[in-house]
């Protein structure tokens, strides 16, 4: 099933790919990176001016990771704002996605926490560096193929 957004952006001709609905009914599209940063300028344009949430995850061991942005339309005198949720999914060997620091200025932080933790590159980001993790860390400490330095595990422990 097709949303409302899916439907305006294929009128538009934009590549996209519906992802269905979440159990709120919230319109789940995946976009790839290349073309992230228009649609992101063509969402804000739009009217989703409100970049609600953003984070990242690692879809699998050695797969693919997912950067997630949550975008809401806020407009005077609406209760129920329109909201849509993006996924952008980018190999893990090379992981970049255009930064959307540029149209949501909230994303600064998120990005950098995805970054920190699951090692996506952002480019075009104006301050890219850790920002939980001490510089000097080795890895993404939430990709699931992460393994703790000097991590042990006690065995029987009573």
């Amino acid at each position: 099933m097709q949303g409302r957004l899916s439907a305006w952006l294929v009128k538009h001709g934009l590549v996209h790919r519906s992802l269905g609905f979440d159990y709120q009914g919230i319109e789940t599209l995946q976009i790839k990176p290349e073309d992230w940063h228009s649609i992101a300028v063509i969402l804000y344009v739009y009217g989703y001016n409100y970049l609600r949430c953003q984070c990242a995850y690692d879809v699998a061991p050695g797969g693919l990771l997912a950067s997630v942005y949550h975008l809401t339309r806020i407009e005077y005198g609406i209760d129920q704002p329109e909201e849509v949720c993006i996924k952008v999914f980018v190999p893990r060997k090379n992981p970049r996605i255009p930064s959307i620091f540029w149209v949501w200025k909230s994303a600064d932080f998120q990005e950098r926490e995805s970054y920190d933790m699951l090692g996506i590159s952002y480019d075009n980001h104006p301050r890219l560096k850790r920002i939980l993790m001490p510089e000097s860390w080795i890895g993404w400490p939430l990709r699931k193929d992460y393994i703790a330095p000097n991590f042990y595990e006690i065995q029987d422990a009573h």
